[in-house]
């Protein structure tokens, strides 16, 4: 897939509205934000999220998400309980239906590949929860075991994406609306219906809901670009070969490795992006080696 390439440099101009180039970051009374790159991606220090984040401390990392669109915090030790805890402080939590739950806790999903299993989960571009009539504000995923290398995750700015397209692109696809489906995907007769992932529930993968193809984002006010290549289907109204003619050309420019920001994990590594700024997709790269990680996805709200 394009998305496992290194990260381009090139073409690093205006596309992206960034306040602080990656050379500047925000330091505030207790914590820095860093960016990471022209378009995407912040590193935030000086904050342990095994405990309650003052209201001013949680503002701004909230603010950061909604500029960044993913966050990344290093060196974390929480437990269950306490990745519960730092979701529900900022929404409440939309229980997946088709991952394996972690035992005790069916509100965290388990991202976990096994040394013999060959297909691992998040392996296309995507973003979580499109599918959903409400569809997901944001993920958490937090590393617990990782490979001794590879497996990193690739992101991408649907900000970037969008604020990039032809100016004629952009008139076509304003007012247009979209499919999103999981029957596909987590159906019975879905794409990984042979596949060695164990997922669950392929009974409730019955739900289509449909969404603007430009949306407006509800926390940063900037226009992002909202279909991804993993959950979205047809344009609304359109026929199947129209529809797909327009979703391959908007999939194939937000692959583009100018939006990308790769990030490489450790134990203790956490990730916190936005679903309605960004697609993101993990590497496959770690045959014969365990990479286990945690994923809690908070509520959304309708986009517009």
């Amino acid at each position: 897939d394009d998305g496992w390439k290194e990260i381009s440099n090139k073409n690093q101009n205006n596309l992206g509205r960034m306040v602080m180039t990656t050379e500047e970051h925000l330091e505030t009374n207790s914590i820095i934000i860093k960016p990471l790159s022209a378009y995407l991606g912040a590193e935030v220090q000086g904050v342990d999220l095994s405990l309650p984040l003052p209201q001013d401390v949680h503002n701004q990392i909230l603010e950061a998400l909604f500029q960044h669109g993913v966050l990344f915090f290093r060196k974390q030790t929480l437990t269950e309980a306490q990745h519960v805890a730092l979701a529900e402080s900022f929404a409440p939590i939309n229980t997946n239906r088709f991952f394996q739950p972690v035992k005790g806790w069916p509100m965290i999903a388990e991202v976990k590949k096994e040394p013999h299993q060959k297909k691992n989960i998040g392996g296309g571009w995507h973003t979580d929860h499109s599918y959903d009539q409400l569809p997901a504000m944001a993920s958490i995923l937090y590393a617990r075991e990782v490979p001794s290398s590879g497996g990193d995750t690739f992101f991408a700015s649907m900000y970037a994406a969008y604020d990039s397209l032809p100016d004629d692109l952009k008139l076509t696809i304003e007012n247009l609306r979209a499919v999103h489906s999981s029957r596909h995907v987590f159906g019975y007769e879905g794409s990984n219906k042979d596949s060695d992932i164990n997922y669950q529930n392929h009974d409730l993968a019955t739900q289509d809901a449909v969404h603007p193809v430009v949306i407006t984002h509800p926390g940063s006010g900037r226009k992002a670009l909202y279909v991804n290549p993993g959950f979205t289907t047809q344009i609304e109204g359109w026929n199947e070969e129209e529809s797909q003619v327009l979703l391959q050309k908007l999939f194939e420019h937000g692959k583009k490795a100018d939006f990308h920001y790769r990030f490489q994990w450790e134990v203790g590594s956490l990730a916190f992006w936005d679903n309605r700024a960004t697609w993101h997709i993990a590497a496959n790269d770690y045959a014969g080696q365990k990479r286990l990680l945690h994923r809690i996805t908070l509520e959304g709200e309708m986009l517009s």
